[in-house]
């Protein structure tokens, strides 16, 4: 066993970044990575006072690293960090969730250590061997589940789904009362001070952090609260911020009553699923993606956890229900569902999927019972034998966003009434050149009628899209994807409109009777474009409702040099 040295150190580079560690507790020591000039944390928000990436070194007779840090504070942390510890004596690092500014630096200690033990959530571990491509000894934990360090430093684990990542745990040492908590209750603040000494300078910064990352999980976020208030905290160690310590009620209460205000949704979905059966959990969370998309609230529920009253409850408060198939054999969750019949009412909306586990409950006899009371079905049963393809798994998320739009279609006419008439018609005098972005990625395929398009760059060449959140393509649009751009010829795009202007059913293919040839990124080119061009997504920025895809354009082509390109031009400016 490595005896850990405690000190307060303070690594300085020339770019404003610096490591500190300092102890927290009993054999606990918080190592915090200050970024004193960050303005801006990936595309969400604007920072003031910079951020921190905060970890943890717990020393039982077993030694536990929590978290990383930023990749680029590389040779600082990995310099910082060899000088408390002996990497060839850790034992565990506990992965509170894996995007990439807690575990930027995951593979690094893989490397320095090989014999490290990674601990985390399932989806966690099963990101994180996606991440680093490379095998590793790993521990999935769920929630209520324990990890004995030693010399009483006996951690439990919480889940925490949804905050704001979905395979994030919070971690509990009993023998000191930290919380170890990752984003939940941090705050991008840049500062010397550890801990929360005066909390007037940090509240406005609390809440910034709390209505960019936790406002839109605020279920979430009360079902995580629920899980801890037994436990007896006398530090919260966040991922981001000063620690808090002096003034922990006080935050605990601003969390409670900001997602109270925030849970009362007039569209809720509850999806449930069973944990570990079949593939129940990875479709869930992909039917809950696309939910997700159109701004309805999502509640992912596991049934063979779920006692009847928390069912009824659950059942009550939602406008739409989607259920994947349990365990004909599972008593926790057959009663569940038995209690989601008997709740259910006809102005609800359901929907089912198969799980895959080989004995699911089947499908069709329920769907007939839910029919048969009067429920509107969301969308027709997905049906999963084997382990989900990536076809199936779109399939899943274009079913999602299909059920939010339905369930959202009122407040979206609302919406489209409610500009100024003179605004209106001012706005839609903006006119637009119109376009088919196509996209084959893999075993998935999508197409989407496009008008706000420009080019905008010249070095590189670049174009930027926007594309509202709620299409089906959006997900096929992520940074380092490529798809073709093609322009439209105008009196030559009206069947092309007709086509992929009509809804077509979740999982289908949009090419169906179109002429097309492959381009050299894959996708397919329309043989009545006027044009093409082969793009690549470089960054995204979020604007509200829509997603801001800026491309470098890799190649290009015109097959008509005296054609024209078509013009989009509206009458009003509040819709397409």
């Amino acid at each position: 066993m490595v005896a850990l040295t405690v000190r307060s150190e303070d690594f300085t580079s020339s770019s404003r970044l610096t490591i500190k560690s300092q102890e927290i507790a009993e054999k606990t020591t918080a190592i915090r990575s200050l970024d004193w000039d960050r303005d801006r944390f990936d595309i969400e928000f604007g920072l003031r006072n910079g951020t921190t990436y905060n970890s943890f070194l717990i020393q039982g007779k077993k030694l536990a690293l929590i978290d990383t840090s930023h990749q680029k504070f590389e040779a600082l942390y990995l310099e910082g960090l060899g000088e408390l510890i002996d990497f060839t004596a850790l034992d565990y690092l506990i992965i509170s969730h894996t995007e990439p500014d807690h575990s930027g630096l995951v593979k690094n200690i893989l490397n320095l250590a090989p014999q490290v033990t990674i601990v985390g959530s399932k989806v966690a571990i099963q990101f994180l061997e996606n991440m680093v491509h490379q095998p590793f000894n790993s521990l999935m934990v769920k929630s209520g589940e324990t990890l004995d360090l030693g010399n009483g430093h006996q951690l439990e684990f919480v889940s925490a789904p949804n905050l704001h990542w979905p395979d994030t745990i919070f971690t509990y040492d009993h023998q000191t009362s930290v919380l170890y908590t990752c984003d939940v209750f941090g705050m991008h603040y840049c500062d010397d001070y550890l801990y929360d000494e005066e909390p007037e300078l940090l509240t406005e910064d609390f809440q910034y952090y709390y209505d960019c990352l936790m406002g839109p999980n605020a279920r979430s976020v009360l079902a995580a609260l629920k899980r801890i208030q037994n436990l007896e905290i006398k530090t919260i160690a966040t991922g981001h911020g000063p620690l808090l310590n002096y003034h922990i009620p006080q935050w605990i209460n601003y969390y409670q009553q900001w997602s109270q205000a925030q849970a009362k949704s007039d569209n809720l979905v509850v999806i449930f699923y069973s944990e570990d059966y079949g593939y129940s959990e990875q479709i869930g969370r992909n039917i809950a993606q696309g939910l997700l998309k159109t701004g309805v609230t999502v509640d992912l529920v596991n049934l063979s956890e779920t006692d009847p009253h928390e069912a009824r409850e659950f059942v009550h408060e939602a406008k739409g229900l989607v259920i994947g198939m349990p365990s004909q054999h599972d008593p926790i969750a057959q009663t569940a569902l038995q209690t989601i019949l008997a709740s259910v009412h006809g102005k609800q909306a359901i929907a089912l999927f198969e799980s895959g586990g080989g004995e699911d409950e089947p499908i069709f006899p329920l769907r007939n019972k839910f029919q048969e009371i009067g429920l509107t079905e969301a969308f027709s049963p997905i049906l999963s034998k084997n382990a989900p393809t990536a076809t199936t798994q779109k399939l899943a998320e274009e079913a999602g966003t299909d059920f939010g739009q339905w369930l959202t279609r009122d407040k979206t006419i609302k919406q489209m009434k409610s500009l100024d008439s003179d605004l209106d018609r001012a706005l839609g005098r903006l006119s637009s050149g119109l376009y088919l972005i196509t996209v084959q990625k893999g075993e998935v395929s999508g197409a989407m009628f496009a008008s706000w398009v420009t080019q905008a760059s010249l070095e590189p060449l670049g174009v930027a899209i926007a594309v509202a959140k709620d299409r089906a393509i959006e997900s096929l649009l992520q940074v380092n994807d490529t798809f073709v751009l093609n322009v439209l010829e105008e009196g030559n795009y009206q069947g092309l409109m007709k086509h992929f202007l009509k809804r077509f059913p979740p999982g289908s293919d949009r090419f169906t009777g179109i002429k097309t040839h492959q381009s050299s990124n894959g996708s397919p080119i329309l043989a009545d474009a006027l044009a093409y061009l082969d793009c690549t997504v470089t960054s995204r920025l979020e604007a509200n409702d829509h997603w801001i895809i800026y491309t470098t354009v890799q190649t290009g082509r015109v097959s008509k040099v005296d054609g024209v390109t078509a013009v989009h031009h509206r009458k009003v400016g509040n819709h397409y």
